[in-house]
């Protein structure tokens, strides 16, 4: 049994408790409150004077970037940019539990996140959703069962392919995707007729087996968009494929903000401050979570990196400071909103009883940089960071 006492907790979901306590047994929360009474022989942490938050949420990761740490020979482990319709591979085999980036995070207030494959590709394949555990081996680190699909819109397809192969346009780009999801959806119904008729056997299909899940609803996809019509485009395609899906980056989002809210659309939003990179990034802006959210959509904000993720509380932040986002859309961006994105929001993203005991003990306000992460606490385990 461990016990955080006399800390300001901010549930996310609840109100915020000045000065209270929470129990953990087991790797999930038991108790928490303002008149929790602490069992003889509890592990006791002091938090008087610091904050505590859920543990921060990554929601569109990539901590295997070759960028981080950089080695001039080699290649980026997130796209296999080998073809524009990758469904087949498994940011899995890319991923290293001994990359510095998981560290970094955890270090910064990150207990879990979500490793895509790059936007190389049309469709680039599964992610992997982890905990930010010190681990030998991937396995004591994966969530297994809600592994999502990336797919990706507008440049990046046609600057990878363009004059090699199809896709060219984004005309190609929709069709080229249109045609794959056709085709999944055709040999998912061969496979169901199948179970039916045993004597209806179906050639197996290496390349296609991770979109039937996809095409049946079943596995949310992450598509990829910045500029609003890419946007619209996807959310069609997904549509037009009763497809579970969310739009990541969103860069262009506050042209259609009234529209995301009106469709439900699902949104993770960023890298926000890095400006106007490419031509499709040129309405960047800090501004776009408060109107997002003012708007009615419900979103998770990302760093959509992996040593610099522990900066998001930061930029974050500066939203609330001199952009207009309300502080509690901050801090459910960064906890249960990604958690519903990811579709474990019943597991993390706040601080409630029979959850997992994923928590940060801030020395201050977590949005702000001249507050640390103090403790990180994982499944119930306590990291004690610097």
């Amino acid at each position: 049994m461990k016990a955080i006492i006399n800390a300001k907790i901010y549930p996310v979901t609840k109100a915020v408790i000045k000065k209270g306590t929470i129990l953990i047994d087991n790797g999930k929360i038991v108790d928490l409150g303002a008149k929790v009474a602490v069992p003889e022989g509890a592990e006791i942490i002091d938090a008087a004077g610091m904050l505590v938050t859920p543990g921060f949420i990554e929601a569109h990761g990539h901590p295997n970037m070759k960028e981080s740490p950089s080695v001039y020979s080699e290649k980026s482990d997130i796209n296999e940019i080998t073809d524009p319709i990758t469904p087949q591979v498994r940011i899995q085999d890319s991923l290293d539990p001994g990359h510095p980036s998981f560290t970094n995070m955890r270090e910064g207030g990150f207990t879990t996140v979500c490793c895509l494959p790059g936007s190389a590709n049309l469709i680039g394949g599964l992610g992997l959703v982890v905990k930010n555990k010190k681990a030998m081996v991937l396995d004591e680190m994966a969530i297994w069962g809600y592994e999502p699909m990336k797919f990706a819109m507008g440049e990046n397809p046609k600057k990878c392919y363009g004059e090699k192969k199809m896709p060219m346009t984004r005309m190609g780009n929709a069709a080229l995707m249109r045609e794959t999801l056709t085709a999944a959806k055709q040999y998912s119904d061969k496979l169901l007729e199948a179970e039916k008729d045993p004597e209806k056997k179906v050639e197996p299909n290496f390349k296609l087996d991770n979109l039937v899940p996809v095409v049946r609803g079943e596995r949310r996809c992450r598509f990829h968009a910045h500029r609003a019509d890419d946007i619209v485009t996807a959310c069609n395609i997904a549509k037009e494929f009763g497809l579970d899906f969310s739009i990541e980056h969103v860069t262009d989002g506050r042209r259609i903000a009234p529209w995301l809210a009106k469709n439900k659309i699902k949104c993770v939003v960023g890298p926000i401050h890095i400006g106007p990179v490419k031509i499709e990034m040129w309405n960047s802006s800090m501004e776009t979570p408060a109107v997002l959210f003012e708007a009615g959509v419900d979103l998770a904000m990302t760093m959509d990196s992996g040593l610099d993720t522990w900066q998001l509380p930061f930029i974050a932040g500066l939203c609330v400071t001199r952009h207009g986002l309300a502080y509690e859309d901050a801090l459910k961006a960064l906890t249960i909103n990604p958690a519903k994105i990811l579709k474990l929001e019943d597991r993390i993203g706040s601080i409630e009883k029979g959850k997992d005991a994923d928590l940060a003990v801030w020395t201050g306000d977590p949005l702000s940089n001249m507050s640390r992460c103090k403790y990180t606490v994982i499944d119930g385990e306590v990291y004690e960071n610097f």
